[in-house]
This record gives C-alpha cells, structure tokens and sequence, in this order.
C-alpha cells in the first residue's frame, strides 16, 4: 500500500521557508518541490521518519532553507499501520512578485 503520494499546487510560484503537517500513523514521509508549470521534475526537500503518537495527531514542522516551489509533493514511504490520514498542510511563505 506504500509509497502513497499527495501533491499540493500553487497558483503561482511561491518563496517557501516552512512547512508543517498534521496527519497519523504515517512511519516516513519525504517532501519533494517542483517549480515547472506541471507537477514534473520533483526535487527532495527533506525526509524524515515521524514519531508514533498512540491515539494522538503526529503534528511536524520542517523549518526548510527558503525555496521557490509551485508544487509541493509529499510522499509517505512507510506507515505503522495499513491505513494514514493527513489532515492538514501548511507552508509557509511569501508569493513571487512576477
């Protein structure tokens, strides 16, 4: 059932210095950015294997080195369980004046 993947897109590109997520049961997630028009040519932006809270939401910040990004990818790699959820995405930053 692993790797599943989500892709998040902008309407514009867009300066990107944090990102936070809310979701469960997920083992390691890795998040990837695109700046191409079309959600192609993904690069690694960081990956990380996330705490197990039982019963509880596993809330992560990853305060990132600034980047311009128009699609954000996150891929869960691994789980502790069959099934994950992912509440909320957060990124945080500022739009391109162009």
């Amino acid at each position: 059932m692993f790797p599943q993947e989500l892709i998040i897109g902008f309407p514009k590109r867009v300066k990107i210095s944090k990102v936070a997520i809310q979701c469960y049961l997920v083992r390691t997630l890795r998040i990837e950015r695109s700046t191409s028009k079309d959600p192609v040519g993904f690069q690694q932006c960081v990956e990380k294997d996330l705490q197990h809270r039982e019963g509880q939401l596993q809330m992560e910040e990853f305060p990132l080195p600034e980047f311009e990004a128009t699609y954000l990818r996150f891929i869960i790699k691994s789980a502790f369980d069959h099934f994950v959820s992912v509440h909320r995405v957060i990124a945080e930053g500022t739009a391109e004046h162009t």
